[in-house]
Formats: structure tokens, sequence, C-alpha cells
């Protein structure tokens, strides 16, 4: 192949890196169709780069590829798939900074994050380095005589991880790793905003020793990604697809899947609360919410959408989170000094202006922000805060995916609990209190699968993610737990003669 280049001078420390082609079967190839599609760099506008736009004629290729890779590799030993985890994650390690610079122009979110990011994703392939040693069977006492039964636990096959763009690294290798410690091969579908560093961690893949089929990455548009995704989905030889993205997209693959009842998980929509109380520190729970909310502008599944205030300290919180917010300061992801970047899409813009149009409508005030920015082209929207809101706005129940929060004010514990659990979505909940009964009492009745006490940040590699109700469900992350759903359990029963 030739070599690659962007349009954009991403100052690469090792150019090769930067990979603009498929991979398949350890290969670097086109689309059988030759089509290519750019890549919009969304704090300029601008074109930087293009990908193969593989289709689902180009799916079956790839599944096999992994299929035949599968048979190999499923021998390992546990060691073995260790030992090549750690070698990847010290090379993701390694080349940290250009995956830093790759992900800002992909993704917008600042450098800062970018570095972030790269950092919670390399504790998922540290973390299932040591989770490939763990998989355990079990002995179970029988209680007829003369009978030993037991279990083992082997790979599941070929699997599928379809990912979303706001956290490109994070999300694959959160699959992946889970993927190849549990022995299975993996075809990934990145978003088709965010192709580039998908295919960076299959060249450091390659590079750690992975076998070719192993891990194969296919670009593809927006037009082609149903059709695409549906082949992998129904693809006979496919036994596992996992899915971070939309719940509306998410039922259609469960659908795609439920032909062949293939494994799935799915990680879905938020539409978070998050709820502090008149005892609360405030200043602790608005450095939470910060974070939270203005990570990567928004565009967070489990941001805080909905913060509902204590009507005791509503003016004050509203006041302190104003003030944290105006010193935010938005830019090029790139530049030096910037702490929110664009959102990644451009039709992200429309939506969180409408929702502040919505607010304002219906009796919602407008604190801080509200508008589109104007800075070189690129998707940027003021950090925004609407008070005064009201369970008739649309930001109650539609995930914002934007720089824009409302704050909710309520009266009771009972109330809270309500207005928090009033959405059909249950993915992450976020409560702050000094007061440990009601705390406790939070953690049980919020509808949420992961709850932040006192905490803004849910996401660890060692702890369970996962969401329910229209959230989806199966888990990504945690002991014993993420690696299961790339397993199968296979009982056996043995009966002895002349033993008791």
């Amino acid at each position: 192949m030739g070599e690659a280049k962007s349009s954009i001078n991403l100052n690469l420390k090792l150019p090769e890196l930067f990979r603009d082609q498929a991979y398949v079967d350890g290969k670097w190839v086109e689309a059988k169709s030759g089509k290519r599609f750019d890549i919009v760099d969304p704090g300029s506008d601008r074109k930087f780069a293009t990908c193969p736009d593989m289709a689902a004629e180009d799916v079956d290729d790839a599944v096999r590829a992994a299929h035949a890779a599968f048979q190999v590799f499923r021998t390992f030993t546990p060691r073995a798939r260790a030992d090549l985890l750690a070698k990847f994650d010290a090379l993701i390690r390694e080349h940290r900074d250009d995956l830093a610079t790759i992900l800002v122009y992909e993704t917008g979110k600042p450098l800062a994050e970018a570095y972030g990011e790269i950092e919670y994703a390399a504790s998922f392939t540290r973390w299932f380095a040591g989770e490939a040693e763990r998989v355990q069977g079990t002995t179970f006492p029988a209680a007829i005589p003369g009978r030993r039964i037991f279990t083992i636990k082997q790979p599941l096959g070929v699997t599928a991880a379809l990912v979303p763009w706001n956290f490109p690294i994070a999300m694959i290798l959160r699959k992946a790793s889970a993927a190849l410690a549990a022995g299975c091969t993996m075809v990934a579908k990145p978003s088709p905003e965010t192709p580039l560093s998908a295919l960076t961690l299959a060249y450091l893949a390659e590079k750690a020793g992975y076998p070719k089929g192993v891990f194969n990455v296919m670009p593809t548009t927006l037009a082609n990604t149903p059709a695409l995704s549906e082949a992998l989905c129904r693809h006979p030889l496919v036994k596992k697809v996992s899915f971070t993205g939309s719940t509306r997209v998410g039922k259609i693959l469960s659908a795609h899947c439920a032909d062949s009842l293939k494994k799935l998980t799915l990680e879905l929509g938020g539409n978070c609360p998050f709820v502090v109380f008149d005892d609360a520190n405030l200043d602790q729970a608005c450095d939470a919410l910060m974070s939270l909310k203005f990570r990567h502008a928004g565009q967070a599944c489990i941001t805080a959408n909905r913060v509902y205030v204590q009507k005791g300290i509503y003016e004050k919180f509203a006041n302190i989170l104003a003030e944290k917010t105006r010193q935010l300061k938005v830019g090029h992801g790139i530049e030096k000094g910037t702490t929110m970047g664009p959102l990644t899409v451009p039709t992200g813009l429309g939506k969180v202006a409408e929702q502040v149009e919505d607010a304002k409508k219906n009796g919602g005030t407008v604190l801080t922000g509200g508008n589109r920015m104007s800075l070189g082209n690129g998707y940027f929207f003021e950090p925004t805060i609407i008070t005064n809101a009201s369970q008739c706005m649309k930001i109650a129940s539609e995930e914002t995916f934007g720089p824009l929060l409302a704050l909710f004010p309520f009266d009771t514990e009972e109330e809270a609990v309500k207005l928090a659990n009033d959405t059909s979505m249950g993915l992450a909940s976020y409560c702050f209190t000094k007061n440990i009964d009601r705390m406790w009492r939070l953690f049980e009745n919020l509808e949420a699968g992961m709850i932040g006490m006192n905490s803004g940040n849910s996401s660890a590699a060692e702890a369970p993610f996962g969401g329910i109700k229209d959230s989806g469900f199966g888990k990504e992350s945690g002991k014993d737990v993420a690696i299961n759903e790339y397993l199968i359990t296979k009982t056996g029963t043995l009966t002895l003669e002349g033993q008791y």
C-alpha cells in the first residue's frame, strides 16, 4: 500500500500510525466497490482524510477470516492471551501522544481529554490481561451417587463490535480486550466519524503479535452502516454482537440478532439524572457535575442531563455552577488551554439549539450560554445552563448529547426519586448527600444500572458497566461478568463405577 497521508499536518511522532485502509485478515485493503469517504475535523469543518467505504458485500470475507483465525486463537493458553494483551497495552501507552492527536481531529475533544480517554481505554487492556488468566470452571456436588458435575468456560467464536464516535478508542478497547482475553476473534465497525483511531489500534495489535484475522476493522459511511451492521448481525459465523449507541438502533440490532439467537450486549442511551440535596457539599457536587456534563461537550451516554436540586440550595448551587461554567474555554481541541471543544457532528448543534428554544418557550431561563458560536467554521455551542426547568420541556425526556444542562427544583426525597426515575432509560444516576441513610435508600431506589454516590464517575475497568430498562443489557468491564459475555459455560456430568 502507498503511504497514508492527512491533508492536515498532524505532526505524528510515528507517521506509520496513520492508517487509512480497512484491516481484514492481516491486510490493509480497500472496499470491493473502490469507494472512499471523507473524515472531517469538527473543530474546523475541514476534510483531512479518507477511508474505504466498506459495505455489506465486504462482510463475509472479514467474518470468514475471523472464523479461520479463531480455530487457532482459541487454542492459545490463557497466559499467551494475557501476554499479547500486555504487549498491546504497552504499545498503546508508548504511542499515546500520536493517538491523542488523531483523536482530537476525529472527535473534536480537547487534547487533555484525549489523553484522558487513552488512559481510560488502556485500563481495559491492562485489566483484561489479568482477566484472561482468571477464567475458571466450577464443580458441583451431585445429588445422585457415583456422579461428578463440573463446568468449563470456552470462547464463543467470532464477535462483532459496533462502536460510537464519542469515545472511539475506549469503546473498541472495552469490547475487544474482553473478547481477546476470552479467546474470541473480532470484527469491529467504527463510527463513520472516527475510523482512523480504530485503524491505528489495528496497526498496534498487529505489532503486538496478534495473528492475522484475530482483529479486523471495517470503516464505512453512515449510508452503508445499516446494511453492513445487519450483515454482521445476521452472519451465521458471528456468535456475539456488542453495540454502544442509541436505544433506537439497539432495538433494530436486537431484532437482527434474534433470528439466530445471537448473544448480545447493548449499552444504550442515558438521559441520566443528577440529584443534589440540601446537605450536600455543593463544591464537590459542582466539580463532579462540571466534569460529567461538559466533558467532550456533553457527548457521553453517562453524562448528567437532568439536574434535580433541592429548593433550599437551588439558587446558591445555580450560581456556583454558572460561575464555573463561564470559566470554560471553548476552542479547537488542539489549541493550548481549550477546556471544551466542538460537537462531533453538526446535527448536534440543531438538537441543542432546539432544546434551548423549547425550554425558553416553556418558562425556562438561560442562566449562561444558549447560543451557537462562530469559531473557525467548527461545530461549537456555548456551555449552557437552563434554570426554572420543568417536566414539560424536551430536555426532561430527550437525551441531549450536547453542552446543555437544566436545573429542576424539588422538595422531598420521594419527589426526587420519582422525577429521576421518570424515564424509559436506566443507565446511570447520580446523587449527592451527606446523609448515609438517604444515600443507601437512593442506591436501592434509583432505577439505573450504575449509581454515582457523591461521585460523578461510575466507569472503571474493574467495575461492571451497563444499564437497565431501555439503556440495554449485559455488562462491559468488571471482574468475571464482562469476560463471561464472550464465553460459553459447558457442563460435564461424569458417572463413575466403584466410587461413592
